[in-house]
């Protein structure tokens, strides 16, 4: 593995605000697909509305007369004493009930980053497309981008107060898109879906999550047409120790190989200390696990990685390949986007059955 020279690539000062009153706390989390003869990162840029050391100004989109439009609340610490706010990503308490009511620091959309070289991207100025549905009340966040012939699919995280869900876009030419609605309901994320049919279906890897019985683990589950999902199996479970004990989900969108379908995912420990990992799956029966990394092949070391909005963070949202190469995209520290090299070779050795 080697992390590019010219990281991080994209930083927050890199980026344009959306309203004027609104601070880009990080660009991060990127999808990518090559279009034309660029390389595209469908990017989830994070603003804030302003943190003081009394309170957190929180935006939110509601709706007017059937319309979106943002709003601010302002959560003083001194009105609620028994909040948590040693997150620097939401503010949170626990009811009586044990329910966690949770406010998010920040406001997430999805935006363009375009290059020639694959190393130095231009962000555009306006965002991608912007929350405008119920279930984006809180934002849109970790876009993934599987191309399938013709069409760019992007599926992404929709933030909401009934919690994470995870929905579908689709665009053929980066400018319309189609919403094609939530496709796994709360609280499902880190959706992955294959690149082709397998067998006739397609496949997807996504994260539902059991507060009261596990930590979030992966599942696999099929479809005939990429908008109703079904056949869910558990997929990769959390050990309990070493680098994933935590929590694991899936990452970049799966490639295929002569050896089988590579999937370059992300866990976290206990100490939320995410890092990256990769697996080998059946050509045939991607629910097969056939060899697994027993070590990170990419962990929080840089300073870049080390430090950030949420610090100790690499987190892939995509990567392409070309031949031997694998050139992989990732958020780090929660605030920049970063690149890192691999070959397939190097992978391969990586890889324990």
């Amino acid at each position: 593995m080697k992390r590019c020279n010219n990281n991080p690539l994209i930083s927050p000062n890199d980026v344009a605000p959306s309203r004027h009153d609104f601070h880009v706390e990080g660009i991060f989390n990127c999808g990518v697909c090559r279009y034309q003869d660029e390389t595209l990162l469908i990017c989830r840029v994070s603003e804030s509305a302003g943190f003081t050391e009394s309170s957190v100004r929180v935006p939110v989109m509601t709706h007017e007369d059937g319309r979106p439009a943002m709003s601010v609340v302002e959560v003083k610490k001194s009105d609620h004493p028994n909040w948590n706010f040693s997150d620097s990503r939401s503010v949170s308490i626990k009811t009586p009930g044990g329910r966690r009511m949770i406010y998010l620091t920040s406001f997430s959309h999805l935006r363009i980053a375009r290059s020639k070289d694959g190393v130095h991207f231009t962000v555009d100025d306006a965002p991608m497309i912007q929350p405008e549905t119920p279930e984006e009340t809180w934002g849109m966040e970790d876009p993934r981008v599987t191309q399938i012939g013709d069409t760019y699919y992007i599926n992404y995280t929709a933030v909401s107060p009934h919690g994470p869900a995870t929905a579908l876009l689709s665009t053929k030419d980066f400018v319309r898109f189609e919403r094609q609605g939530i496709i796994f309901a709360p609280e499902n994320k880190d959706v992955v879906i294959f690149p082709e049919k397998i067998g006739g279906k397609y496949y997807a890897l996504n994260r539902p999550v059991s507060h009261d019985f596990s930590a979030p683990e992966m599942w696999i589950c099929e479809s005939p047409d990429l908008i109703h999902w079904g056949n869910q199996r558990h997929f990769c479970g959390v050990p309990e120790t070493g680098w994933e004990n935590g929590r694991v989900g899936g990452g970049a969108v799966p490639f295929y190989t002569e050896k089988g379908w590579i999937e370059i995912y992300h866990a976290a420990d206990r100490s939320n200390r995410y890092c990256l990992g990769a697996m080998l799956l059946d050509a045939q029966n991607p629910q097969k696990i056939l060899a697994r990394t027993e070590a990170p092949i990419l962990q929080p070391e840089a300073p870049y990685e080390t430090n950030g909005f949420f610090h100790n963070t690499v987190f892939t949202c995509g990567c392409w390949q070309n031949g031997n190469n694998v050139v992989l995209y990732y958020g780090a520290g929660d605030d920049k986007i970063c690149r890192a090299d691999f070959t397939l070779d190097e992978i391969y050795r990586a890889l324990k059955i």
